[in-house]
């Protein structure tokens, strides 16, 4: 994408000297042990720019603290070095029996890890406004992480040792792969081989009964002798794709809904290509979930269904429902949100990548129209966790010739999707730098004021305790604006649920594995909890997965048991081809 130098963000002026290696490389130089002083202000400058750049200050008695204690810490490892005394340290990076072997690399290692540690320091130190200073601790950690000695041959002794081991086709495989991945625009994570939609991701017997230009509907294959006569429309993430909750049997959400007796419809949002170019929140509230609604009340011949929303899914479903509620209609039994959003108060990491500057520079790019290309929003992604989604595969696939292993998430988090530039561009502003969501009026969707206390049903939230993107205190906060009236009068009518792990491992936990744990409110005929530290203080820890809890709450909202339906679609509706369709196969890359 072109560069608008207008909207730049604030630090972007010291963020453009990472184009030239031979300076942030320098940074990382351990300090000449004869002149530490010398050294700690090399270390410190580049800190210091930034600091400078953004505004911000250090006070020097702070400073004059931390340079006491890199300089005495700096001192040990270099007497430990004289001495023949191995460096010790506690990092995964560094945990290969080659690092300790060879003297010079655990040095290197030592070094690197001191030199982290001061440069964190220094972020922590700042004293800024607290949105900078998380800009500021993310930029540091960056460059932290790319500059670790196992991210280069030259000082990887595990690679090295490869190398020699393989006479040398560790390096021509290694080699190979880079160039691959310089073809597809991308590190590959998984072994993209293994898998492949439709026939063993994805592959929960269904029929497409439904589309449009924006989603596909899919009606699943009954596999239950009766089923809850209210059916559950699920509303996955327009980002990737919708498998993610239909994986391989053993851990397809999808296929564990069906087996407990639910009717399930699921949307399959399509990957946009340049004719949808100028698509708009309005159009996914409206022609995408709105609709799905309709069709799948029509086609149960209920007036009512069980609505559940993933990630940013979930905000989806929740403005629809309350342009529903806006215009007099309530057509939810219960609502189900999942690491979702309607309080973007706490943006958790994705923070740092929202502020006046950066959206004005998305409107400017593609507000009038265009494409928010998949593979930017990956990148994105991967830089919130680099050491795991992307030094990793730097180190396993380039350096030692590794073909990485198959995974089926990390297949499907490869499975990106573009966005329309201004969908992209309104939620954006609206809610992550605005959150203007949340205020009842404030915002007007499809013509209708939305206010989303007006929605009037059940709702059970849930949250990952590890979440980095969507922090389970800020899933939470969905308690106090959906029902906020009846908070006294009826307690139990908001269910939260705090699962362990992270934004999708934490949502992805089979019930048959009985792996991690949750946590369960005991409202016990109180007020609901209006903070996430109360209800935490009065939560209880259970053993394995929560998906059954969940289920119970569909069964309690689901209505009486029926015969299934004997075959998918209607009159209306009739089958177009089986799931999972054609709209989930195709790719942004």
């Amino acid at each position: 994408m072109n560069t608008l130098d207008a909207a730049q963000p604030p630090g972007a002026a010291w963020m453009s000297q990472f184009s030239d290696p031979s300076v942030w490389q320098s940074w990382m130089k351990f300090p000449d042990p004869s002149a530490f002083g010398g050294g700690m202000a090399q270390q410190a400058a580049p800190v210091m720019r930034m600091l400078s750049d953004f505004g911000a200050g250090l006070p020097q008695a702070k400073m004059d603290a931390l340079r006491n204690d890199y300089l005495q810490k700096a001192m040990r490892l270099w007497q430990d070095v004289m001495t023949g005394k191995p460096p010790e340290f506690k990092d995964k990076r560094f945990s290969a029996p080659e690092w300790t072997a060879n003297p010079m690399a655990a040095f290197s290692a030592a070094s690197y890890l001191l030199n982290s540690e001061f440069l964190m320091a220094m972020a922590e130190a700042v004293e800024t406004p607290s949105r900078d200073k998380h800009k500021i601790r993310f930029a540091v950690q960056q460059i932290i992480d790319a500059l670790s000695p196992a991210n280069f041959l030259a000082t990887n002794p595990e690679a090295q040792q490869k190398l020699i081991d393989t006479n040398g086709e560790s390096l021509t495989k290694g080699l190979q792969n880079m160039l691959a991945d310089m073809q597809k625009g991308r590190i590959s994570q998984s072994d993209e081989s293994a898998f492949e939609v439709g026939r063993n991701v994805g592959i929960t017997p269904g029929t497409v009964v439904f589309e449009n230009e924006l989603f596909q509907l899919i009606q699943y294959t009954p596999a239950s002798p009766t089923v809850h006569e209210v059916p559950l429309l699920m509303v996955p993430p327009c980002i990737n794709k919708f498998y993610i909750l239909d994986l391989q049997p053993e851990n397809s959400l999808v296929r564990y809904l069906v087996e407990q007796g639910n009717t399930v419809f699921m949307m399959s949002w399509r990957n946009p290509d340049q004719s949808l170019g100028n698509k708009t929140w309005d159009d996914f509230v409206e022609q995408g979930a709105i609709q799905a609604l309709n069709v799948a009340r029509e086609i149960s011949g209920k007036e009512k269904v069980n609505v559940f929303g993933f990630c940013v899914g979930g905000t989806i479903a929740a403005t629809a429902l309350a342009v529903e509620a806006g215009r007099g209609r309530q057509p939810a039994a219960s609502l189900s949100l999942f690491t979702t959003l309607l309080d973007f108060s706490d943006n958790g990491v994705l923070d740092v990548f929202v502020d006046e500057a950066q959206v004005a520079r998305r409107e400017q790019q593609l507000a009038r129209g265009g494409l928010m290309p998949g593979r930017d929003l990956a990148t994105t992604f991967s830089s919130l966790r680099p050491n795991d989604l992307v030094w990793n595969y730097v180190q396993q696939n380039y350096l030692k010739g590794k073909t990485p292993p198959a995974f089926d998430l990390l297949y499907w988090n490869a499975d990106s999707t573009n966005l329309p530039g201004p969908m992209y561009c309104w939620y954006l502003r609206n809610t992550y730098l605005e959150n203007k969501l949340k205020e009842p009026g404030a915002l007007t969707v499809a013509g209708v004021s939305v206010d989303l206390g007006k929605i009037d049903c059940p709702v059970f939230v849930y949250g990952s305790k590890e979440d980095h993107i969507v922090p389970w205190e800020a899933a939470f906060a969905s308690m106090n604006l959906l029902n906020p009236k009846k908070a006294k009068a009826n307690p139990k009518l908001n269910r939260f649920v705090l699962g362990a792990s992270g934004h999708i491992a934490g949502v992805i936990n089979p019930a048959s594995k009985n792996k991690r744990s949750y946590w369960v409110g005991q409202a016990n005929g109180r007020a609901r909890p209006k903070s996430p530290a109360d209800w935490f203080a009065d939560a209880t820890e259970v053993k394995g997965s929560w998906w059954p809890e969940w289920a119970k709450f569909l069964a309690e909202n689901g209505g009486e048991d029926v015969a299934p339906p004997a075959q998918p679609g209607s009159a209306r509706y009739q089958p177009i081809e089986p799931a999972p369709g054609r709209y989930v196969k195709a790719r942004a890359d």
